[in-house]
């Protein structure tokens, strides 16, 4: 993931066309400060697409637009792009593989993964003594067939 993050860091306009600075407009839309232009980042571009012709599969857009479908399914994941209920193509749950509309895990999954997470911090978790105790003199084993040296 860290290499399409960065890809799309790498996408984003800095510079209009006409030499002047853009600033953010808001969904994956920079506009010009000298010229009024605008330009779109990935996001945008996707955005813009969906507007046009409605849902659409994601190699459709990637022609259509131009982004990796490999950037679309990231979008999916992490949130800013959801597949509509009625749509024949859905994404995969990373855990248990069910049909997701986006995000990364079933509802179920993230539950399971949540509850590991709180068993993790507040159940499991073993307090530190006060103070170190020194052991001194011979190696200690657990178990007791072993011998100390």
């Amino acid at each position: 993931m860290a290499d399409l993050e960065k890809l799309l860091i790498e996408n984003k306009p800095v510079k209009c066309t006409c030499g002047g600075k853009l600033f953010y407009i808001g969904s994956g839309k920079y506009q010009c400060h000298t010229c009024d232009n605008i330009i779109m980042d990935d996001f945008g571009k996707i955005k813009a697409f969906l507007e046009e012709n409605g849902p659409t599969p994601s190699m459709i857009i990637s022609q259509a637009t131009g982004v990796s479908t490999d950037i679309i399914d990231m979008f999916l994941k992490n949130g800013r792009l959801e597949i509509t209920e009625n749509s024949r193509y859905f994404i995969k749950c990373e855990k248990c593989g069910c049909s997701i509309r986006s995000g990364r895990f079933c509802i179920d999954c993230a539950k399971e993964l949540s509850q590991g997470i709180h068993r993790i911090f507040f159940n499991e978790v073993g307090e530190k003594p006060k103070h170190s105790p020194k052991l001194q003199g011979s190696m200690h084993y657990l178990d007791k067939n072993k011998v100390s040296v």
